[in-house]
């Protein structure tokens, strides 16, 4: 039995109900939709990656910035939200004296006690800066020249940079400003990762 023609349905009188014309134009119609669906599917297939840093201390710098930038590397869309004190890490005196804090931290190898001492602050942040520069590891300065030459989009909260009381022109060249949340929220509903730092 040809399927080209289908049977049309009938109504209680024994008429037809939809005539060939009818039919041939549904087809084309359906045609038509999924062509419109396939174009949609071949379209932007990149990934899309957002993170939102929120904190400004010096061991919380780097895994925004190592995230975005080896995501950037494999050719994903990256935006960083930079907000709060997470601003400082985009701010261009500020964050070459970013500090890592002793208290709280339960990997640090002291008591709260002891990591609430004066200078112990100073301390901890020498010790992991000779780390990092012992493993060779990136400064956070290299690692946001890296991330904008990659193509991430780090961005500056407007909001927080007048709280701040802080000018545009206080951060790294290449860094987006006057970025509100509403631009934020844009870019992670459209992306595949969304990440709070």
């Amino acid at each position: 039995m040809s399927t080209d023609n289908p049977p049309s349905s009938v109504d209680a009188d024994g008429e037809s109900e939809f005539d060939a014309a009818e039919v041939q134009a549904l087809r084309e119609r359906v045609e038509e939709l999924e062509a419109s669906m396939a174009e949609l599917d071949d379209g932007d297939d990149q990934q899309k990656l957002t993170i939102v840093a929120t904190q400004g201390s010096f061991d919380m710098a780097y895994p925004p910035l190592i995230l975005a930038s080896t995501a950037a590397a494999f050719g994903w869309d990256v935006v960083v939200f930079h907000t709060f004190w997470g601003l400082d890490i985009l701010h261009e005196e500020k964050s070459r004296d970013l500090k890592l804090s002793a208290v709280g931290n339960p990997n640090m190898p002291m008591p709260n006690a002891l990591a609430a001492l004066p200078g112990m602050d100073a301390m901890a942040t020498r010790m992991m800066q000779k780390r990092i520069d012992e493993n060779g590891t990136a400064s956070i300065e290299e690692l946001i020249e890296l991330s904008l030459e990659t193509g991430v989009d780090l961005q500056a909260c407007q909001m927080t940079i007048e709280l701040m009381e802080y000018d545009e022109d206080d951060f790294y060249d290449g860094v987006t400003t006057g970025v509100g949340a509403a631009t934020a929220l844009q870019h992670m509903a459209e992306s595949d990762v969304q990440l709070l730092v």
